[in-house]
């Protein structure tokens, strides 16, 4: 007679390593028998189908002087043991295979000047991605990222990365990186040769560089204290014009420390002039699924590699 009791709870490692030591003492055709294969004791094989019993809520096997038999309910269990450890060596090897054979390009846009953050994320993740994949093809574009946004949006691009000033409907955002900006001036500026105090009180006169693309409400307001009278439609830009010492400008903190080390650029009033700016991997919401995209991602934003 069945027990009315029923199977509850997940299904964890514990519960398939017991299921495996079940098999193989069926296969074996009991406990002495099975020692051998499982390499650990006749007691704690026993430990073992006593726990399974207890778990499933009915006897499995007679074991004893008689010798060992299987109950009904331990003939179907052991048919159900069967299907699961198949069911799960083939997902295994399915999954495997997928990685054997991931091919296919990889298309990414970056807004620029990214490659000097310390965490290097996008870096790591595409180096694991070519071990992974080595057939996968790799493309990147350094374009504006409302551009990149654009190009994400119509499937040109898998995946961008952009600060994180407005999001689209269309886009998923997948935090990365905060990046903190300082003032700038060159070596060869005015402010350079001045003490402090009068460098803090000639800084918001001077001529500034004014980014050309978009920037968030808060960071416009801080750009409306100087004097603008250039614009760039990039960092780049902006450090060619800060090291000809006639502009300041605004730059993040790891993409000046090559001049600053140098030399050749200094950090104005950096207790005051500065801000901080989020940077996103984006995807599209509606784009359909790609399987080198999906592991760029998974690696891109797995926390343990960070």
């Amino acid at each position: 007679m069945r027990s009315s009791k029923e199977f509850r709870g997940q299904l964890g490692d514990a519960d398939l390593r017991i299921l495996r030591i079940y098999r193989t003492v069926v296969e074996c055709g009991g406990f002495s028998a099975a020692e051998v294969d499982l390499n650990i004791t006749r007691s704690a094989i026993s430990i073992a189908i006593s726990s399974l019993e207890t778990r499933l809520g009915f006897k499995l096997c007679h074991r004893g002087r008689s010798g060992f038999s299987l109950t009904d309910e331990g003939h179907d269990v052991y048919e159900y043991t069967l299907e699961l450890l198949s069911a799960i060596e083939n997902f295994r090897t399915r999954v495997n295979s997928l990685h054997a054979a991931l091919k296919g390009e990889l298309n990414i846009g970056i807004t620029d000047n990214l490659v000097t953050i310390p965490h290097m994320l996008i870096t790591h993740a595409l180096a694991q991605l070519k071990e992974t994949g080595p057939d996968v093809t790799v493309n990147i574009r350094m374009i504006p990222p409302n551009d990149i946004e654009r190009a994400v949006l119509s499937g040109q691009l898998h995946v961008g990365v952009v600060p994180d000033i407005r999001h689209l409907s269309g886009l998923e955002y997948h935090h990365l990186y905060k990046e903190k900006s300082f003032l700038y001036c060159s070596d060869l500026h005015p402010l350079a040769g001045l003490d402090e105090q009068s460098a803090r009180i000639q800084t918001s006169k001077q001529d500034t560089v004014v980014p050309a693309y978009a920037q968030s409400a808060a960071i416009k307001t801080l750009y409306q204290n100087f004097k603008a009278s250039a614009t760039a439609t990039d960092r780049e830009g902006i450090a060619f014009l800060v090291l000809t010492g006639k502009y300041l400008g605004f730059l993040p903190e790891h993409f000046a420390d090559q001049w600053v080390r140098e030399k050749r650029m200094f950090a104005l009033e950096a207790d005051k002039y500065h801000y901080t700016t989020n940077f996103s991997a984006i995807t599209s919401k509606t784009a359909r699924k790609n399987l080198v995209q999906d592991t760029f991602m998974d690696l891109l934003l797995d926390k343990n590699s960070r």
